[in-house]
C-alpha cells in the first residue's frame, strides 16, 4: 500500500477554531501583557489548580523549546503558523528563530536583496509566529542578529561600531644594529573588506632568552621603550643598544572584518559588532528600534515573545580581540598603563607570542581579561539586557567564546544558556549554574542534541542519556538542537535541514519535526523534558559546596580537585563562584550557610587557578571577603600554600603584604581548614562537620539535584556521568541511598514519574531523623524524581499511614488501596511496618514469564515523494519468529519510518484481579507505544523499556501491540547516498527479548 503524505501537515482543530477569532482577540492579549516580561515561574504559579496538577500537566513556559532554523526571510507565513502548531501539538513550549542555513551552497538562490534577514519577508514570518503563538500558548524567542556572532546590516569593517582587533608586527635586531624603514606590518592582512588600520604604538624590548619557550619569545620587561613618537610618515630609524637581540613591535589597531557564520543574510551584508564598546550594542538596537520593531511586533513581543538570544561568543581574529577604550579602562580599573605590558597580550592566530616572566606575564594577563570581562559585562550584556527589558522581553545568553568572567556574566543575564554540543563535561554547566543562583535567577538554559555527523540518525535516547547528566549539573531549560523550516533552495527530502548536508557530509543536530518517524510519540518526551524542568525550576536551588574560581571561564572542561572525581560519587554537589559574584546581595551567611535563602552552600572550596598552573592566588577584595564569611560562620577548606598566595593581577606596592596577612588570619580561624594534598578535602570537609545533603556507602554513577520549596524538598536523581565521553560506559546500579529532608520532621518521600506524571508515596523506606533512607536501581541513563514533603502532599490518601520498613516481597508500594506488597511468586511474605509490629501476607500462584513466540509486523516505510516536503509511505507486512533488527531483515534492511508489532499471550483461567503483569521490551530503537487489548499503556520510560500493563490485562487471549517509530538515516543512505551513503545502518525496530513478567499482589 502507497500513501503521501506531506510533511507541511494540516491544522489542528484547535488551530482551526482559534483561526476564527477576530484580531481583537490578539489586540487585547498583546496589551494584557505591559512592562518587562517575567521569566518562567516554574510550577508554583500553577500549585492552585490542584494537587500535582502543576507536575502532571506542566506549564508551557517550562516545557522544552526548539531551535527553529529559518533561511533567512524566505519563508511563508501561512507555513509558519502551520510549524507552530505542530510544536504546539507536540507538547513543546515555544521556539527560538534563527536565520541559519549552512546546508544551502549558493546563497544567491535565498535573495538576500528581498528575503535576507531583517527584511520584510522575515518580519511578516515573525509577526506570523508571534500570532499563532499567542493563540497556542507558546513563546517565540528571536536570535539579536542573523546566524552568529551577532552581527546587523549596515555596519562596515572600518566603523566605529565593528568588531576590532589588535594586530602586531615584529622584526628582530641583533645587538647595535639600525632599523630604517617603515613601521613593521602586521604579520597577518587585515581581513576583506576592512580598509583602514591605525597604529597604536611601536615598541622595542630586549629579548630575554630565559624566559623564552618553544612557542614565546621571551622579553625583558624592564627594556620596553615606546618608539610611537618617533614614526614620522610611516617610516622608523632606531638603533639597538648594545646589550643583546632586540625585538621591534608595532601593534595596528583595526576592524576584524568578521561577518556572521554561513552568510550573507542580508543586503547589506551584516559584520559582526564590538562586543566590548557601546558602539557595538547600539547598532545592534538601533538597527531593531528603526528597521525591525514596527508597532504591530512591539505588541506581539510583549504577549507572545520570550528572550533575546545570543549565541557564544565566537569572535575571531588572527590578532587580539580589541575595542578603542581599553588602555583607558586598563589603566582606570588597575592604575597603571597598558600599552608597556602589550608584548605579553598580542596573538597570532590565538597563540601567545611574547612572554615576560611566568608569573608577571600570568598576572598582566589577568588585568587584561578582566577588563575585557568588566567592558563585555557592561556594555554588551548589560545593556542589551536593559534594552531587552524595555520591549518585555528578556535576555538569554551564552556567556563563553571569549577568555571572560563566564560565571560572573551568567550572574547578569536573564536566562544562562550551555551547550550539550560544546560543554566537555558537567563542570561547565556548574560553573554558569553558580551565576544563576547566586543572582537569584531561575533558569539555566541548554542547547541540547546537537551531534556531529548525526544528522537524521540522532535518537531520543541519546538525547535523554545527555540531558540526564546535565540535569543534574543545574540545567532546567532545553532548547532542542533544532527545528528547520519546510523547505528552501536545494533542499531535498526530507526537507531543508540547516545544518545538512555540511560541507557535503551528514551535518550536526537534528531536524525535528513531522518529517521524522519519532515525531508520532514526541509528545511523550515534551511531557517528560516538561516535569523535569517543573520540578527543577521549583523554587530555589540547593547545592552542598561552593569552588572558588579565580578565572571564571567556562566550555573548558575544568572541574574542582577532589569533589569532580570522588565527592560526586559519592553524592556532593557543587558550583562553581567567581570574584564578582561575592559582592552580590545574596552573598551573605546566616546559620553557616552561604546564600542562606538559596543556593545555601554548607562550605567554601578554594584551591589554586587551574587555569595558571594551580597557582594558589586571591585577589585581596576577595580574601577579605572570603575572610568576613568564614568569621560569620561558614566552614572553609583551602587545598595548596595559601599562605604563600600570590595575587593573580600585577599587585600594588605592598598589596602581596596585605593579602597574606588577611590569608593569615583566615587560617587562624576555627573552621577554617587547609589541606596539601586533594586526598584530604573529604576528611577535612567531616573534620567541619560537612556533609552532604544526598549520600550513598559506596561510590556511584548516581548524580543529583536538590530543589527547596516552601512544601517540600525536590531530588532529581540520574544514573549518569561527568562526561558522555569518559569510558567505561555507566552500568546500572542498585543501592540505598539517604535523602536529607529540610522541610519538617513529617515530611514522606514520594516517587513522581516524569513520563506519566503520576506521583506515589514510596512504600519501603526507612527515617533517621531528617533523613530518609530507600533503595534506588536504574539504569544507564535512567532518572528518579522524589519529593520529600508533608503528608497527603499530592492528594493521596495515604499520607499519615504506615510504611514498610523492610520485606522479603519484590516490591512494597502504595497503590490505589493502600500499602501493598507485590511478588513474581506465590508463597507467604513478611514485611516489618514502622509502627513496629510484622504483617504477613499470601499470594497466590503466578505464572512464570511469557516470552511471545510469533509477531504479526506492519511497518510503513518513509521514501521521498515527489518534492522535498513530500513522503511516500509504503506499508509492508511481515511475520516473524525471532525478533531481530530492520537491518537485518532483507525486506527492511534499508527501511526507516513506523512498525507495528502485534502478537498474542493466554493467561490461565485463574488470573484475577491480584495479578497483573510487567511487559520488558529489551531493545528497541526508537521511541514506542504499547497497548493491550486495544487500549493504551501509560507513556514508558525510553531508557528501560518496562511498561506495567496489569490493568490492561485479561484471563484467556491478550493482543499486545508496540508501535515503532525510528529515525531516518537508514532509508536516506539509499536515497542520497552522496551524503548519508557512508554511515552504517542503524539496528530499528524491537529486538527484545520481549517478556510478559506476571505478578501477584495484596494489601498489607
Amino acid at each position: 500500500m502507497h500513501e503521501l503524505v506531506s510533511q507541511r501537515g494540516g491544522m489542528s482543530r484547535r488551530a482551526v477554531l482559534a483561526a476564527a477569532v477576530t484580531a481583537g482577540v490578539t489586540a487585547t492579549a498583546v496589551t494584557a501583557s505591559p512592562g518587562v516580561a517575567a521569566l518562567p515561574a516554574g510550577p508554583a504559579a500553577d500549585r492552585a489548580a490542584g494537587p500535582a496538577r502543576w507536575f502532571a500537566d506542566p506549564a508551557r513556559s517550562v516545557r522544552p523549546k526548539f531551535r527553529w532554523w529559518w533561511p533567512d526571510g524566505l519563508v511563508d507565513p501561512d507555513e509558519v503558523a502551520r510549524e507552530i502548531d505542530q510544536i504546539a501539538d507536540a507538547g513543546f513550549g515555544g521556539a527560538e528563530i534563527a536565520a541559519v542555513h549552512h546546508s544551502i551552497r549558493d546563497k544567491s538562490l535565498l535573495d538576500t536583496a528581498h528575503h535576507g534577514w531583517g527584511s520584510r519577508p522575515w518580519r511578516d514570518g515573525v509577526e506570523a509566529a508571534l500570532r499563532r503563538a499567542v493563540r497556542r500558548g507558546l513563546t517565540v524567542d528571536l536570535t539579536l542578529g542573523p546566524s552568529w556572532p551577532v552581527a546587523v546590516p549596515g555596519v562596515t569593517p572600518d566603523d566605529e561600531a565593528a568588531a576590532q582587533e589588535l594586530a602586531h608586527g615584529r622584526t628582530s635586531l641583533a645587538a647595535g644594529a639600525t632599523y630604517r624603514g617603515p613601521v613593521p606590518a602586521p604579520v597577518h592582512e587585515a581581513a576583506s573588506g576592512v580598509r583602514a588600520q591605525r597604529l597604536l604604538a611601536v615598541q622595542a624590548a630586549r629579548v630575554d632568552p630565559a624566559n623564552s619557550t618553544r612557542k614565546e619569545t621571551g622579553l625583558d620587561p624592564d627594556s620596553v621603550r615606546d618608539l610611537t613618537d618617533t614614526v614620522t610618515d610611516g617610516g622608523l630609524t632606531w638603533t639597538a643598544p648594545a646589550d643583546g637581540e632586540w625585538m621591534l613591535i608595532s601593534y595596528w589597531q583595526r576592524g576584524s572584518g568578521q561577518q556572521p557564520e554561513s552568510g550573507p543574510h542580508s543586503a547589506p551584508g551584516a559584520f559582526v559588532v564590538d562586543h566590548l564598546s557601546p558602539a557595538g550594542t547600539t547598532a545592534v538596537t538601533d538597527y531593531w528600534e528603526r528597521h525591525v520593531l514596527t508597532g504591530s511586533l512591539r505588541r506581539l513581543l510583549k504577549a507572545a515573545g520570550g528572550s533575546f538570544f545570543e549565541d557564544s561568543v565566537e569572535l575571531e581574529s588572527e590578532g587580539l580581540v580589541w575595542t578603542a577604550r581599553l588602555p583607558e579602562v586598563f589603566e582606570q580599573r588597575t592604575g597603571r598603563p597598558l600599552l608597556p605590558w602589550l608584548p605579553a597580550l598580542v596573538l597570532d592566530d590565538s597563540n601567545q607570542v611574547f612572554a615576560f616572566g611566568a608569573q608577571l606575564t600570568r598576572q598582566i594577563r589577568h588585568d587584561f581579561w578582566a577588563t575585557v570581562s568588566d567592558l563585555f559585562n557592561r556594555h554588551h550584556v548589560g545593556a542589551l539586557k536593559d534594552w531587552a527589558h524595555s520591549l518585555g522581553m528578556t535576555l538569554r545568553a551564552q556567556p563563553y567564546g571569549l577568555q571572560t568572567d563566564a560565571v560572573a556574566t551568567a550572574a547578569i543575564l536573564d536566562i544562562a544558556e550551555g551547550e550539550s554540543l560544546g560543554f566537555k563535561n558537567l563542570d561547565d554547566y556548574r560553573c554558569l549554574a553558580g551565576g544563576r543562583d547566586m543572582a537569584g535567577h531561575t533558569v539555566l538554559s541548554c542547547e541540547a542534541g546537537a551531534y556531529n555527523g548525526s544528522a537524521y540518525s540522532t535518537t531520543w535516547d541519546r538525547v535523554l542519556r545527555t540531558m540526564g547528566g546535565a540535569y543534574a549539573a543545574g540545567v532546567n531549560q532545553t532548547v532542542m538542537h533544532g527545528f528547520s523550516y519546510a523547505s528552501a533552495p536545494e533542499a531535498e527530502w526530507p526537507g531543508f535541514a540547516a545544518f545538512s548536508p555540511y560541507n557535503g557530509t551528514p551535518g550536526y543536530g537534528e531536524s525535528w519535526g513531522p518529517r521524522q518517524p519519532t515525531w508520532r510519540h514526541a509528545e511523550d518526551i515534551a511531557g517528560y523534558l516538561g516535569r523535569v524542568h517543573a520540578v527543577l525550576q521549583s523554587g530555589t536551588a540547593r547545592a552542598d559546596v561552593a569552588v572558588f574560581r579565580q578565572t571564571g571561564y567556562t566550555a573548558t572542561g575544568i572541574g574542582a580537585s577532589w569533589f569532580t572525581s570522588t565527592g560526586v560519587p559519592l553524592g556532593w554537589t557543587h558550583q562553581f563562584l567567581s570574584g564578582p559574584l561575592l559582592d552580590l546581595p545574596n552573598a551573605t551567611v546566616l546559620g553557616g550557610r552561604l546564600a542562606p535563602g538559596g543556593p545555601a552552600y554548607k562550605a567554601l572550596f578554594v584551591e589554586g587557578d587551574f587555569f595558571h598552573g594551580s597557582t594558589p592566588t586571591l585577589a585581596l577584595a576577595d580574601a577579605r571577603r572570603i575572610l568576613a564569611f568564614a568569621e560569620a560562620g561558614l566552614p572553609v577548606v583551602l587545598l595548596g600554600g595559601f599562605d604563600q598566595a600570590l595575587t593573580p593581577g600585577v599587585p600594588e606596592a605592598g598589596e602581596t603584604e596585605r593579602l597574606r596577612d588577611v590569608l593569615t588570619r583566615l587560617l587562624a580561624l576555627p573552621g577554617v581548614v587547609r589541606v596539601t594534598e586533594k586526598t584530604g578535602v573529604g576528611d577535612a570537609l567531616a573534620a567541619l562537620g560537612v556533609t552532604p545533603d544526598v549520600r550513598h556507602s559506596v561510590p556511584s554513577t548516581l548524580l543529583n539535584a536538590h530543589r527547596v520549596t516552601a512544601d517540600a524538598d525536590y531530588y532529581y536523581l540520574v544514573n549518569g556521568k561527568h562526561a558522555e565521553t569518559v569510558k567505561p560506559p555507566v552500568a546500572a546500579i542498585d543501592h540505598d541511598v539517604t535523602l536529607r529532608r529540610t522541610r519538617g520532621r513529617d515530611a514522606v518521600p514520594y516517587l513522581l514519574d516524569p513520563w506519566t506524571g503520576r506521583a506515589a508515596r514510596v512504600g519501603r523506606y526507612t527515617l533517621d531523623g531528617q533523613d530518609v533512607t530507600f533503595r534506588v536501581a536504574l539504569r544507564p541513563g535512567q532518572t528518579l524524581v522524589v519529593a520529600l514533603g508533608r503528608p497527603g502532599l499530592f492528594g493521596d490518601r495515604h499520607g499519615n499511614r504506615p510504611h514498610a520498613l523492610s520485606s522479603d516481597a519484590d516490591e512494597v508500594l502504595f497503590t490505589a488501596r493502600g500499602l501493598t506488597v507485590r511478588a513474581r511468586a506465590a508463597g507467604t511474605y513478611r514485611t516489618r511496618l514502622s509502627q513496629g509490629r510484622t504483617v504477613t501476607t499470601t499470594l497466590p500462584a503466578v505464572p512464570g514469564p511469557i516470552e511471545p513466540g510469533r509477531w504479526h509486523v506492519e511497518v510503513e516505510d518513509w521514501r521521498p515523494g515527489d518534492r522535498p516536503t513530500r513522503t511516500e509511505r509504503v506499508r509492508r507486512t511481515l511475520t516473524l519468529d525471532t525478533l531481530l533488527p530492520w537491518s537485518s531483515i532483507a525486506e527492511l534492511e534499508d527501511c526507516a519510518g513506523i512498525g507495528r508489532y502485534r502478537t498474542t499471550v493466554t493467561l490461565p483461567g485463574d488470573w484475577g484481579p491480584t495479578h497483573g503483569a510487567l511487559l520488558e521490551l529489551g531493545r528497541v530503537s526508537d521511541t514506542f507505544r504499547v497497548s493491550v487489548n486495544g487500549r493504551d499503556a501509560e507513556p514508558a520510560d525510553r531508557l528501560d523499556p518496562v511498561v506495567d500493563v496489569g490493568p490492561l490485562l485479561r484471563r484467556g487471549t491478550n493482543t499486545i501491540e508496540i508501535e515503532v517509530a525510528t529515525p531516518l538515516v537508514n532509508r536516506l543512505r539509499v536515497s542520497r547516498p552522496e551524503v548519508f551513503g557512508g554511515l552504517a545502518r542503524q539496528e530499528y525496530g524491537l529486538v527484545g527479548p520481549v517478556r510478559l513478567v506476571p505478578y501477584a499482589q495484596k494489601t498489607v
